[in-house]
């Protein structure tokens, strides 16, 4: 006996927004690549310029873990696009700085991440990109602003 699929009633909301971010990422990672950064080394050049961050702080706006942005910064400072310096406001921690390069660099890169989003945009009518990002922002701001708590799996006590 074949099971029959249930039947769909909504779009597959997971899937396009899954998708279409998806191939965005990978457009983004081949232009930006062309300069020689990533995503996430875009992401912390232009946040670390806007005012002084810890590689925590940094770490978060990025949504990336430890390990990631540790690498991340290592390879900014390998490339002289940034440095660790000790904080102005706080003596016990330390501050991502971009340096005088890095910033013609993130200056490149912002065109470039800009350039991706006008294009990915412009396959669409005016109208519809204004809906579209107006939809996407209310997601984002409402319903959609915060993940839920997923529980965890019951551990099992030691015997």
């Amino acid at each position: 006996m074949t099971a029959m699929a249930p039947t769909r009633n909504e779009p597959d909301l997971s899937y396009l927004l899954d998708h279409t971010s998806h191939v965005l990422r990978t457009r983004m990672a081949a232009a930006l690549a062309e300069i020689g950064l990533t995503a996430r080394m875009h992401c912390v050049l232009v946040h670390a310029l806007e005012e002084e961050r810890t590689q925590a702080q940094l770490a978060e706006l990025g949504d990336m873990d430890k390990t990631t942005m540790v690498v991340t910064v290592d390879a900014l400072e390998e490339a002289g696009l940034a440095e660790r310096r000790p904080s102005s406001r706080d003596r016990r921690a330390r501050i991502i700085a971009v340096t005088e390069e890095g910033a013609r660099v993130a200056e490149r890169s912002q065109e470039i991440v800009d350039r991706v989003h006008r294009e990915a945009l412009a396959t669409l009518p005016a109208a519809d990109r204004a809906t579209l990002l107006r939809g996407l922002n209310q997601l984002a701001e409402g319903h959609l602003a915060t993940p839920a708590e997923t529980p965890r799996p019951a551990r099992r006590a030691r015997q």
